[in-house]
């Protein structure tokens, strides 16, 4: 999600993300106090394609669309065991990250006219965000105060559809992986 602006989400704005229910425990203080996203009801995720079309072009056939893509991928294992940085933000790394970054590519193969942070930036680091603040010393107090309960794992099996309706986030769908066929 685009954490950089405190009220900067937009009413018909739309997402897509990967819920990390596991990180709740340890990131949910730090991303209430020092994270937009979670202060408009977003739960910890790993975000697939912020942002993605307008509220008012997602019908059925988009819809039918998000879940023929997202259904050819197979769901995975993710394992989040250390910090990284961004300029201001402390975020949680995902290993492996490539899973992430195959179904962005997917979604913005299919929807190039939604380029990843609105194109923002060169490549897309998959992560999810701790708590966003200009003050260093604050990123390495959270760092210190959440690092004890790393690492962890999540099992990603969906992706959510969200949408901002001018307060909070809200699921509007959820697109299930495929399930690994095991030989």
């Amino acid at each position: 999600m685009a954490d950089d602006t405190p009220s900067g989400f937009q009413a018909g704005q739309t997402a897509l993300i990967v819920r990390i229910p596991e990180a709740e425990p340890a990131v949910r203080a730090w991303r209430d106090r020092f994270g937009s996203s979670a202060r408009a009801e977003v739960p910890a995720h790993v975000t697939v394609l912020f942002p993605f079309l307008e509220a008012s072009r997602v019908d059925t056939d988009v819809h039918a669309a998000l879940a023929d893509v997202l259904g050819g991928h197979p769901a995975f294992d993710v394992r989040f065991e250390r910090c990284g940085r961004f300029p201001g933000v402390l975020h949680l790394v995902p290993e492996p990250d490539a899973p992430f970054r195959r179904l962005t590519e997917a979604i913005v193969a299919r929807w190039p006219e939604a380029p990843p942070y609105g194109g923002r930036f060169g490549e897309v680091v998959p992560h999810l965000t701790v708590a966003q603040s200009e003050d260093d010393a604050l990123l390495a107090a959270s760092e210190a105060d959440f690092a004890p309960g790393l690492p962890f794992s999540s099992h990603v099996s969906a992706v959510d559809f969200i949408a901002h309706d001018g307060v909070e986030w809200r699921v509007r769908a959820t697109f299930p992986l495929a399930v690994p066929v095991v030989p």
